[in-house]
């Protein structure tokens, strides 16, 4: 715990037994009081691992989707009490040392959510990530700050956490079960005016950690302007999006 505040660590896992262990050995245990992993049918030991870590896993019959995974997360975290949840990935690409911080602002009472960027700090080329990937990061993020009316580094990190109220206000039911998740997620934290902190992030890319592949990254890249436009318009009045409905 950490001012007196339930931590929960949430992994939203697909085949994923290759890294989970060096991602779980560097969780600070003193510091989180609830580990979760849901297990988005991986055709793998994953869950198996998991148990074995003693860590608590949800299996999907499944495969329901990225978005579907955290989903299931965020419900599960908050049936056990939680009252801060940071969503990292168990591909070992983000680093679990970095909780601490993010814990930290959270439980501060400045931020609603926090979002650990590849992007402050340079640490995204260093790490790997393909140039075309930055290149889009980049674009993406510059017409974000634009349409969304705000200024962050990046809304593409996969490394973020929330407090409970942030939680329980979103209708999540809502957005996408696919990566487009993430994005709809952060606009609707900032339709309703949450306050949102960064913390730099190094990312590490290597064969084992999940990433989606040109097809899929370029669909993602569609998606994140359709939300983007579309809550832009539902701002302006000019249409009603029930994914930003209160």
């Amino acid at each position: 715990m950490m001012n007196n505040k339930k931590i929960t660590v949430v992994l939203p896992a697909y085949n994923a037994a290759q890294t989970l262990q060096r991602t779980f050995d560097e969780i600070p245990q003193d510091l989180i009081d609830d580990i979760i992993l849901t297990d988005d049918a991986s055709k793998d030991e994953t869950a198996k691992i998991a148990q074995k870590l003693n860590i608590y896993t949800i299996i999907h019959a499944k495969n329901k989707g990225y978005g579907a995974n955290q989903k299931t997360c965020y419900k599960a975290a908050l049936e056990r009490g939680a009252d801060v949840v940071i969503m990292l990935h168990p591909d070992y690409q983000y680093s679990p040392k970095l909780l601490r911080a993010m814990v930290s602002m959270l439980t501060s009472g400045h931020y609603d959510a926090v979002i650990a960027s590849r992007i402050l700090g340079k640490g995204a080329l260093k790490g790997g990530m393909p140039l075309y990937k930055y290149i889009a990061n980049r674009g993406l993020t510059f017409i974000q700050n634009i349409l969304l009316n705000t200024k962050l580094s990046e809304y593409h990190t996969g490394y973020r956490g929330w407090t409970k109220e942030v939680l329980k206000a979103l209708p999540l039911d809502r957005c996408s079960d696919d990566f487009i998740f993430d994005n709809q997620m952060l606009a609707q934290a900032i339709n309703q005016n949450f306050s949102i902190g960064e913390i730099s992030c190094p990312t590490k890319y290597f064969k084992e950690a999940s990433s989606i592949n040109l097809k899929r990254s370029t669909i993602y890249g569609l998606g994140v302007l359709k939300t983007s436009i579309e809550y832009r318009l539902h701002k302006l009045g000019l249409i009603s999006n029930t994914l930003f409905k209160k």
